[in-house]
């Protein structure tokens, strides 16, 4: 396999991280920016709210897009294992 495949592949494989897990961080972070205000101005100091609303809001986002997500890894590991005799010789 020449370098550059391995380059593309490498980059293909970062990028693809970036795809799957960048929607539960980005939503985790919106959800807890708000629950950190609202906790601030009510001044309640519960350590378990914040967590269980993330939590809770992972899973459906996760529920929701998990389709695509298992969609674009698979794909990427067909790319893989279609090219691989390209590669190999």
């Amino acid at each position: 396999m020449f370098s550059a495949e391995i380059y593309q592949l490498a980059y293909q494989s970062l990028l693809l991280i970036l795809i799957v897990s960048g929607p539960p961080i980005i939503i985790s972070t919106i959800l807890g920016l708000f629950v950190a205000v609202f906790q601030a101005a009510t001044q309640i100091q519960e350590q378990t709210l914040s967590f269980m609303i993330k939590l809770f809001a992972v899973i459906i986002t996760l529920f929701i897009i998990g389709g695509w997500l298992c969609a674009q890894i698979l794909q990427f590991a067909n790319n893989i294992f279609v090219n691989f005799p390209k590669w190999a010789s």
